[in-house]
């Protein structure tokens, strides 16, 4: 923990926060959240139990599954070639990664189920896949998706399998902004550049510089002890554990989803990010280009709330609604200041199992709230994240 103008009212309240969300059955069985500002650490919390029905506390060390809060760690290495000239955003993707350029378009189904596939009109780039512009979505937000999962049997893509990447396109590359599995492709694009794996780049590039010593694909026994365990919430309400473990040596490391980790590590991320890309073992981006990846980098296209097609794993979700709201690379951006006090030009995003992030570089601070719930959206998580952001900033203005 370091010094800061945030006011210690800002710790009684955000313990607070964390109190009540494990108080009832209706809340969150166990949550660690934490906020810092540019200098360091301001706030760390935890409440509940790392495991449904167990005793043992959550603790800030707690380890978890970081879902899709993977895409901004791989949106930094890609930019980091771009950097080094060896990618280039603009440039066919199949450049690099010659298999995403045999992809097709589908256009629906015939009469007996076949998917009908054409080819599309123009090819896929890297920044589309920073972008969620490509075409690629994911079954629990799409229903062709869906469909091709259950009739098709179009693998997940918690399977970690390269078959699981290998879907249709559901629009030509460049239409329209849609959230799904963009970010596993240009984690591939990576290791295509690097001829390296992505867990191996991330660590040289991107951990070590900024001290990230508890995130990885893989869980070693010492993280997997601290791992907090996963629940679903049922229809009325209360919570059931469901058993959850990611592929331990998966034939692909997901780019867009496969990291586990520790909130106190994501808070480095996050500090390199308000920092102008230096971290606290050395610089993993230039300031340029964090301010060019900060800005919004949508062409015309605008981020749309995210339908709930198997509500198992996620309600309809969408991030301040009735906002505008764009993308930059690789994080959403509020256009318009946000109810909790973020302002417009913030960054952030959020994995399946409820974790919530934000960089608000204007103002120099963020943070993150972190449980293991599923469907995505869960209203005691996403209310008791709403609540530590709105703190945050109240707490702000009060010294303002």
């Amino acid at each position: 923990m370091t010094g800061s103008a945030i006011p210690a009212a800002f710790a009684t309240a955000a313990d607070t926060i964390l109190r009540d969300a494990v108080a009832t059955d209706q809340g969150v069985s166990g949550v660690v959240a934490m906020a810092t500002d540019r200098e360091g650490t301001v706030y760390e919390g935890a409440a509940g139990t790392r495991r449904l029905g167990e005793e043992a506390a959550m603790t800030t060390d707690t380890v978890f599954a970081l879902f899709s809060t993977t895409k901004a760690v791989t949106g930094t290495a890609a930019l980091q070639l771009v950097e080094e000239g060896r990618l280039d955003l603009d440039a066919p993707a199949r450049t690099y990664l010659p298999e995403i350029g045999r992809l097709q378009v589908i256009d629906g189904f015939g009469e007996d189920g076949t998917p009908l596939l054409r080819a599309p009109k123009r090819d896929i780039t890297t920044r589309m896949l920073l972008t969620h512009t490509a075409g690629f979505g994911y079954d629990f937000f799409n229903a062709t998706y869906a469909r091709l999962a259950a009739e098709r049997g179009q693998p997940s893509v918690i399977t970690g399998s390269k078959a699981a990447l290998t879907t249709p396109l559901l629009f030509d590359p460049g239409e329209r902004w849609e959230y799904g599995s963009n970010l596993d492709w240009c984690g591939q694009i990576v290791e295509a550049i690097t001829g390296e794996r992505l867990g191996e780049v991330f660590r040289a590039r991107i951990f070590e510089p900024l001290g990230m010593r508890e995130t990885a694909f893989s869980l070693s026994e010492a993280l997997r002890a601290r791992a907090a365990g996963m629940q679903a919430r049922q229809a009325d309400g209360a919570l059931s554990a469901m058993p959850f473990e990611l592929p331990q040596d998966p034939e692909v490391q997901m780019g867009g989803h496969g990291l586990y980790g520790t909130v106190g590590d994501y808070m480095r991320f996050i500090r390199m990010w308000l920092n102008d890309g230096q971290g606290e073992g050395g610089r993993v981006l230039r300031p340029e280009t964090i301010r060019m990846a900060a800005q919004n980098h949508l062409d015309g296209q605008r981020v749309t709330m995210m339908p709930g097609v198997i509500p198992a794993l996620s309600s309809d979700a969408e991030f301040f609604p009735g906002l505008p709201k764009s993308w930059g690379l690789s994080f959403m951006i509020n256009d318009a200041p946000a109810p909790t006090g973020r302002p417009a030009g913030a960054l952030g995003w959020a994995g399946l199992a409820n974790l919530f992030y934000w960089i608000d570089r204007t103002s120099g601070v963020g943070g993150f709230w972190a449980t293991q719930i599923l469907p995505f959206g869960d209203p005691a998580s996403f209310g008791g994240y709403l609540a530590f952001e709105t703190a945050l900033y109240r707490a702000l203005h009060d010294v303002s």
